[in-house]
């Protein structure tokens, strides 16, 4: 297959390169927007409701139709209710002859606070050695815009946008994208009726080598209660009379793994899809220094020695982890309780051909049965909060084929090909409610530390990425097979 036009390539490298300036600025602006949507207040409410402005600002100044479409009140615990912000969808070109490519990003970001640990201010971007720290800049404010740079570069040059462009940015990805599956339920004959290819910017590169995701894990999220009564005991009084809730709960968590990692609730591997011989070569493939690996996430040693063993059980095996108690004692000092009641939050990562209704009776089956085991006059309840389905696609996918040339001529390197341990439950959404094909295409270096203190974006992935993007509309172009040559 030929190559998109050299002339043009580079006439829009030197303007991305020009005007990288201009782009770290617009950055700087979008991270300056507390657009955080987890923290139910209304001052935030307010800040994401200002970011979804100007998001849409920035897209009709590309000369987009912009709808923003309202998404409803939340319903907060003590009857309050607040404004959900609306979700944007915009439209840019509608040639029949070109294919019609559909981006979704967020503009909402987690908590963060200087007091947290962040060496710099969170909502202020602030660059040191090429690393653009703030809040969003990598999750996923500097994705969204570098997608818009690339749309900009090309009006900018008065060429001609090889593709036609659809935007989907929404503010409550952080929340749990509480409005986005019904939208797409609702827009399939609409909205989404002429899109051909949907492409995903939320994730991260696994090492310093450019990456194309194919593939991210689902998850299942379990509270299991225990309940003795609504108040707590004093231990002197009555330590060693009671069947303790704690020691309840410390038992059904401890029942769940053993050492190895290896998830112990009967029949929840049977229905994990084998490993094929195409998946090992990708895995051997795959760009991983385990040393250097090991010394980014500051731990003593891994549960498995090996780059391939690691990768899959990163990606194609499931994982469950324990990440809390509720009604413990845990602050500093001594206090001699016996809580009354507690709740244990445990998490499996799900992937194909696994099913969270499945994994729902068989985490329950488990759990009574330990309980039944101890002879406990206490309560016991399970609850599954969150069931989210694993999401793949298929590398042969033709967008795959044109992002993977575009990385080669903007980074250089052929891109590994991966899977994410994360969830990003919107692109299962997509690809069951539209039947389109779903491309995933991280920007984000691997140290980019999204979620945590001091997250960032090299100003080189973001100025790249924006590259990135460009070349990939004139690939798909060709792939597509709607386009005539472009004018060198």
């Amino acid at each position: 297959m030929s190559s998109p036009p050299a002339g043009l390539v580079q006439k829009l490298f030197q303007y991305i390169d020009l005007h990288q300036d201009e782009f770290v600025q617009m950055l700087k602006e979008w991270v300056a927007v507390e657009s955080d949507s987890v923290q139910p207040v209304p001052r935030l409410r307010r800040e994401l409701l200002r970011m979804t402005a100007l998001a849409a600002a920035a897209l009709r100044r590309l000369g987009a139709r912009v709808d923003l479409v309202d998404s409803g009140a939340q319903q907060l615990p003590d009857g309050q209710t607040l404004p959900e912000p609306p979700i944007i969808l915009a439209e840019l070109g509608a040639a029949p002859q070109k294919p019609t490519v559909c981006f979704y990003g967020h503009l909402d970001v987690q908590p963060a606070a200087r007091a947290d640990g962040w060496l710099t201010d969170p909502y202020t971007l602030t660059e040191v050695d090429g690393k653009l720290y703030g809040r969003g800049a990598t999750d996923n404010k500097g994705p969204v815009l570098a997608w818009i740079n690339a749309v900009s570069a090309f009006r900018a040059l008065e060429e001609d946008l090889p593709v036609n462009v659809k935007f989907v940015l929404e503010g409550m990805e952080e929340a749990g994208s509480v409005a986005l599956e019904e939208l797409v339920k609702r827009e399939k004959d609409g909205f989404f009726s002429t899109v051909d290819y949907i492409v995903i910017s939320d994730s991260l590169w696994l090492s310093q080598r450019p990456a194309l995701t194919y593939g991210m894990r689902g998850n299942s999220y379990f509270t299991v209660e225990v309940k003795c009564r609504d108040q707590d005991f004093h231990s002197g009084t009555f330590g060693g009379i009671l069947h303790e809730p704690m020691a309840d709960l410390v038992a059904l968590l401890g029942s769940l793994t053993d050492s190895s990692g290896r998830i112990l609730v009967p029949g929840i591997y049977d229905h994990v899809a084998p490993v094929t011989e195409e998946e090992r070569e990708l895995y051997a493939a795959t760009d991983l220094d385990l040393g250097e690996y090991r010394a980014s996430a500051q731990v003593k040693d891994f549960l498995f020695d090996t780059k391939e063993e690691i990768l899959m059980h990163l990606w194609r095996y499931p994982s469950l982890s324990i990440h809390g108690v509720e009604g413990a004692f845990d602050e500093p000092g001594m206090k001699t309780v016996i809580p009354g009641r507690v709740t244990g939050k445990f998490s499996i990562r799900l992937v194909p051909a696994m099913k969270p209704p499945v994994v729902e009776r068989q985490v329950k089956q488990h759990l009574q049965r330990i309980f039944s085991e101890r002879n406990s006059s206490n309560q016991m309840s399970v609850s599954m909060v969150l069931g989210l389905c694993p999401w793949i696609a298929s590398v042969d996918d033709s967008q795959y084929l044109a992002a993977k040339r575009a990385m080669e001529a903007v980074f250089g390197a052929e891109p590994d090909m991966i899977r994410d341990g994360s969830t990003i439950p919107v692109a299962q959404v997509f690809q069951d409610v539209l039947q389109k094909s779903v491309l995933m295409l991280p920007l984000g270096a691997v140290d980019d530390g999204e979620h945590s203190q001091n997250e960032k974006i090299n100003r080189r992935n973001y100025i790249e990425g924006s590259k990135v993007f460009a070349v990939f509309f004139l690939e798909m172009a060709q792939l597509h097979g709607k386009r005539q040559d472009l004018p060198a």
